[in-house]
């Protein structure tokens, strides 16, 4: 989707209680970086317990993280007290995700009434270089608003 959009207060007061509601991203320690309308970034700092037996992200992560990016990118979009559930999502892995950081990037393609479709890529590396690091992810997928 293009031209991202500035939130207006309630519906970003909304965005960001529903993510800090949720106790899988405390869990893993995932940060809001960026939030406007149509478009969220999470970023997760690598931790032995986040690792797969080579000690990379573990692809659960990085499906996690792009989920959730996704998932409020669409809410960021809906009207005030909507709700979202994911209804699928496909994730193709092209690196791997070494760290230290992991970022996901999620942007609405088409928002819905109901249905709302977005993209997803994550990337890992630095903190000051995940902005140009080449994606190790990319998804799309669907959410339903409740």
């Amino acid at each position: 989707m293009t031209g991202m959009q500035t939130l207006n207060g309630e519906i970003e007061r909304a965005v960001r209680a529903a993510f800090a509601g949720q106790g899988f991203m405390s869990l893993i320690g995932a940060t809001l970086v960026e939030l406007r309308g149509g478009r969220v970034v999470l970023d997760v700092a690598l931790t032995p317990q986040l690792t797969q037996q080579a000690g990379y992200f573990h692809g659960g992560i990085a499906g996690a993280l792009a989920d959730s990016a996704g998932g409020f990118a669409a809410l960021s979009m809906m009207p005030l007290g909507s709700q979202v559930l994911t209804i699928e999502y496909k994730i193709n892995f092209m690196r791997p995700a070494a760290g230290p950081m992991l970022r996901a990037v999620g942007e609405v393609i088409r928002p819905g009434k109901t249905i709302t479709v977005t993209k997803m890529e994550c990337r890992s590396g630095a903190a000051d270089a995940l902005e140009t690091a080449e994606p190790c992810a990319v998804l799309q997928a669907t959410y339903i608003r409740m």
